[in-house]
């Protein structure tokens, strides 16, 4: 067994998609539109489906906003160096809302950062947890 994916509602999938490729450096692996059911998929990620789990987002067509509730926390991504991806983020037009550093309660480097529809993800810097 392994994780295949996480799927995500998104309001605007281009400007999704042009987040996760453009801002956080993952590829458009694959997209199909649902015309019976109204609907968008797009997968992202950083290598092949068979080999990584992926981001699906999901678009409902006509629907601008969601209620994301309170139990999602976040995705995780591990970066190589927490302060320099929050710069390249920051270069990009990425929103960055939470700067690179050690968390609280220990040593870890982290950092956060916001997509376009307000999911948090959190950069965890390789070789600090």
């Amino acid at each position: 067994m392994r994780v295949l994916h996480t799927m995500i509602r998104v309001s605007d999938l281009e400007k999704s998609i042009a987040f996760y490729i453009n801002i956080l450096g993952m590829k458009l692996l694959r997209r199909h539109e649902y015309p019976d059911g109204k609907f968008t998929l797009a997968f992202v990620g950083f290598g092949d489906e068979k080999d990584h789990a992926v981001i699906e987002l999901t678009y409902n067509w006509g629907v601008t906003t969601y209620d994301k509730g309170n139990a999602f926390g976040h995705i995780a991504i591990e970066v190589e160096d927490a302060y320099k991806s929050c710069e390249l983020i920051k270069s990009k037009g990425g929103k960055v809302i939470r700067e690179a550093g050690p968390m609280q309660h220990g040593a870890t480097v982290i950092a956060f950062i916001e997509d376009p529809d307000g999911y948090k993800i959190e950069l965890i810097q390789a070789g600090t947890f």
